[in-house]
């Protein structure tokens, strides 16, 4: 296929274009530039670009592609609560335009990174894809406008599909710390000490990014009868985890480290498992990854580097200090376009 990957330079972004590209596919990046200081390693062969916000994309843009894939969007809860109205521009206005215009266009297939956030404050039971939503951030409620109004664009040429990812984890170009898996292997690795200010109750579904990027390519190579207007969840089963869990395999597989909970404090109100059996049945998809797998993988990267809290914390890891350190600088605008032209 000839994809317009939208957001190609971010976490996800940069493993995405390579793995689309490794499959055989033919692949056109467009991103704002937000990011591309926050470099990790070594850097992959960047795709086909254009500079562009995905809210200033025009109809040009998406002529002759067979389909988009569209990762460009606002990125986690904190981002979504720097200013709640921007996620819904960007995350929901923005994303049904595209669509709308990809459409227009002839493109076939809109491959959508949703998210379980939607499912938000779940209680222990596995949720399907058919599980109502209550979202508990404008993240997740973002997600869930996004998935209302794209669903009935499909037509028997136009298949929009949804993708629900679990909890990011996994290195990347793009490296990002401010997601649990990587965060605590991250504090391990600093300072020996895992100090959770809650006592680390609540369930997450966690996916390595890898398997994120696999999964897109089962849902760019199904017949576009099995995924039009439907969303899978992105995940497996064994790969729910408490955060009290992950932190005691970060403490495992990081020499020294020491893993102490705040008993008694309240936990965090997002706390859902997810079923991922319509994903294997539908798409014949399982994921490689474990988190085990994916703690030894950052712990690797991260061995030998003068690896301090203030520097993971910081703008290059996090991307709320990122952007925030843009916008004190006056380099981003408020609705976060570039106060002059999008830098190279």
């Amino acid at each position: 296929m000839r994809i317009l990957l939208t957001g190609h330079d971010g976490y996800i972004g940069t493993v995405m274009a390579t793995t689309l590209r490794d499959a055989g596919h033919e692949v056109h990046g467009i991103d704002s530039g937000l990011f591309a200081a926050c470099a990790f390693g070594p850097q992959p062969l960047a795709p086909v670009a254009t500079q562009a916000d995905v809210r200033e994309i025009t109809p040009a843009s998406l002529d002759g592609f067979d389909a988009v894939v569209h990762l460009a969007n606002l990125s986690n809860d904190p981002l979504g609560n720097l200013d709640p109205d921007l996620t819904f521009a960007v995350n929901h206005r923005a994303t049904v335009k595209l669509a709308e215009m990809a459409r227009e266009a002839g493109v076939g297939r809109f491959v959508f990174a949703s998210s379980c956030s939607l499912y938000g404050a779940a209680g222990q039971d596995a949720v399907t894809e058919t599980a109502p939503f209550n979202p508990v951030t404008p993240y997740g409620e973002a997600k869930v406008l996004a998935e209302r109004d794209l669903k009935p664009l499909a037509t028997d040429s136009f298949a929009p599909v949804f993708m629900r990812n679990a909890t990011v984890y996994g290195v990347s170009p793009r490296l990002r710390f401010d997601l649990v898996v990587n965060n605590l292997t991250a504090w391990a690795m600093a300072t020996g000490q895992i100090r959770m200010k809650s006592d680390g109750s609540p369930w997450r579904p966690l996916v390595h990014v890898r398997d994120v990027c696999s999964a897109f390519g089962a849902a760019l190579d199904a017949p576009p009868e099995a995924v039009s207007g439907e969303a899978f969840n992105v995940g497996a089963a064994s790969e729910n985890y408490r955060i009290r869990e992950v932190a005691e395999i970060v403490g495992e597989e990081v020499d020294g480290t020491r893993v102490t909970f705040a008993e008694g404090a309240s936990p965090d109100a997002r706390s859902y498992r997810v079923a991922f059996d319509k994903i294997t049945e539908r798409l014949g998809w399982t994921p490689e990854w474990t988190v085990r797998d994916g703690v030894r993988e950052v712990r690797d990267a991260l061995a030998g580097l003068d690896l301090q809290p203030e520097t993971f914390e910081g703008p290059r890891y996090s991307r709320i200090a990122h952007l925030q350190s843009l916008l004190d600088s006056g380099r981003l605008q408020p609705d976060l376009r570039w106060a002059d032209a999008i830098p190279a």
